[in-house]
């Protein structure tokens, strides 16, 4: 009897994980179907890390990725590109399977911590729409494997807080491992060793100086981590600048009032959008530290109130607050641009109040209704249902870079950034008259967008308007006078009208916005030599050979110049006629 107790149980775990599985692959059917959109060029399509022979070396031990550091990723990434090169369903399949590991593993956590309704709240967790983000972008792989990793370490953990067997430094070097991999992965993972002191309070235990000491090597990862991706966002990725400028106090307006943002969505998951509204702050406003003083009380009153309500939904707050903190503004973030706040910021964070809100449901039906379990099953399963039709429709948006940009224009119209992606994807698409109004609703929004101004004058290049070309251009170069590629652009134009002096200058330009590269030194040398300045031309053209030695027409020219300087005859014979055009 005993030994078939546990095959019904086992088998009822087995069923209940396969229908938590299932349930995440139906929901994300959309997603599997999608291509490739934004920073996914960067992170696979045209990462040249994922194929060259020392890809494995640059991506852990240089600093070549095109983004963070996130070596974990990437090496997951190439060994893909090794298995099914550029289809995007092999990528996308990983990105959905990892959600719902990452929803097994968070039943299992719960469970262990002896949650109630913790199937439930894994369930709500797997099909909620704000996590759609994370799992239907290849690029968030960074955000389910890193979430993968956490877990599988919290669990160690726990282990490791309940030796059993004289097994107990096991799970802790397992848990220590499985949080580099976490922040291997994504670097906000450095929030774990509060996390698990957090756990241990939650659960009664008491958090002594061994207890500290132990987290001690955890806590000395995670900061060593930190520091590299801060260095790493000013000195690689570039946040730094005015429009990165943020105080103090208006770092924790933009905290406090994201963190309540972050909540509704989780409660009222309607009108996502790939990118929000930026917030507007004013310090001297006073109405805007009703967020900071309405989430103190909360807090306060929660902690007055434990031994009443019980120690969970304190805890459930200061895992949300907490996991947030490296997204919530104090550390400037590329994405504060255009945006203080993003759907995959909160996919941990989301765990604290998915749970709080599960286990309250769940054993309010179970001690406060006469209905019993049934009603709470029924109750559930259309919640479920309901998430997973908004899980579906928010997938489709994802389907590709179009459909992305015109959900995130029609929810958010001010969107200077999604305009300009629709313009850049519409150009790709070779649709330039649409490429072109796209970009001019830029400027109403954000007239000092260079990027809309090159992609406009680009589009019209196509077709054929290249005096409107030029004035946007040169409306680029105004507001950022070191752009090389509107120099590039103009010098062409320059000298198809026969403006020598005027494309050497933006030559010149190119050259010094960046000295070592070969393209502003072949063309210079190309339109000296054209002006009959040879010797200035073989100059640049050696420049452009110094910096690739393979460069077959530089080479060609300096071959040609210095015959005809060796044979003169043969030059005067010969005049402009071997100029380049």
């Amino acid at each position: 009897m005993f030994e078939l107790s546990i095959d019904r149980s086992r088998l009822k775990a087995l069923l209940l994980a396969a229908l938590l599985v299932g349930m995440v692959v139906a929901a994300y059917g959309p997603a599997l179907r999608a291509g490739f959109i934004w920073d996914d060029d960067d992170y696979v399509t045209e990462n040249p890390l994922l194929h060259t022979p020392d890809g494995f070396e640059r991506i852990w031990l240089s600093m070549d990725a095109p983004s963070q550091y996130f070596p974990l990723v990437y090496t997951a990434f190439r060994i893909e590109y090794g298995l099914w090169g550029l289809d995007p369903f092999g990528y996308h399949l990983i990105n959905v399977l990892f959600h719902a590991a990452n929803a097994l593993l968070l039943w299992l956590l719960l469970r262990r911590l002896e949650i109630a309704g913790a199937w439930f709240a894994a369930a709500v967790f797997a099909l909620h729409p704000v996590q759609v983000e994370s799992v239907a972008w290849i690029t968030e792989r960074k955000n389910v494997m890193s979430l993968f990793f956490s877990l599988a370490s919290l669990l160690a953990w726990l282990r490791f807080a309940e030796p059993r067997g004289g097994s107990g430094r096991r799970f802790y070097l397992a848990s220590l491992i499985f949080y580099a991999l976490a922040l291997s992965s994504k670097v906000t993972a450095c929030t774990l060793p509060a996390v698990q002191l957090l756990l241990l309070w939650l659960r009664g235990q008491s958090i002594d100086r061994r207890r500290i000491a132990q987290v001690m090597p955890f806590f000395a990862l995670g900061v060593s981590m930190g520091l590299v991706i801060t260095y790493w966002e000013r000195h690689h990725i570039g946040t730094v600048g005015d429009r990165f400028s943020i105080s103090f106090i208006e770092s924790f307006l933009i905290a406090t009032r994201a963190s309540w943002f972050y909540l509704g969505k989780l409660l009222w998951p309607t009108q996502l959008t790939f990118s929000y509204p930026k917030f507007e702050i004013d310090p001297s406003d006073p109405l805007q530290y009703v967020w900071a003083i309405v989430g103190a009380v909360l807090l306060w009153a929660l902690w007055r109130g434990r031994s009443e309500i019980g120690r969970a939904p304190l805890a459930a707050a200061i895992f949300f607050v907490a996991t947030l903190s490296p997204v919530l503004g104090f550390i400037p973030l590329f994405t504060f641009w255009y945006t203080y706040v993003a759907d995959h910021y909160q996919y941990m964070a989301s765990i604290g109040p998915i749970a709080l809100v599960a286990a309250g449901g769940t054993r309010l039906f179970r001690d406060h209704t006469r209905l019993g379990m049934g009603a709470a099953a029924s109750a559930a399963a259309l919640v479920l249902l309901v998430l997973a039709v908004l899980v579906w429709n928010q997938s489709r948006v994802y389907e590709n870079e179009e459909t992305l940009w015109r959900d995130t224009i029609a929810k958010n119209p001010t969107s200077w950034m999604a305009h300009t992606n629709l313009g850049r994807t519409l150009r790709r698409e070779e649709r330039f008259e649409e490429a072109v109004d796209a970009y001019q609703r830029v400027f109403a929004i954000k007239p000092d967008a260079y990027r809309a101004h090159v992609g406009r004058a680009s589009a019209l290049m196509k077709l054929g308007r290249e005096r409107e070309a030029e004035e946007h251009f040169e409306a680029a170069l105004e507001l950022r006078p070191d752009l090389y590629s509107a120099h590039q652009a103009l010098a062409r134009l320059c000298r198809k009208r026969g403006e020598r002096a005027a494309a050497i200058a933006h030559y010149q330009a190119m050259i010094a916005i960046a000295p070592g590269n070969l393209t502003g030194h072949f063309l210079m040398g190309s339109a000296l030599e054209a002006a009959g300045r040879r010797r200035a031309a073989l100059a640049h053209y050696r420049n452009a050979l110094a910096i690739d030695p393979d460069h077959k027409e530089a080479r060609r020219a300096v071959e040609r110049i210095e015959g005809a300087r060796a044979n003169p005859s043969a030059r005067s014979r010969g005049g402009e006629r071997s100029s380049p055009p």
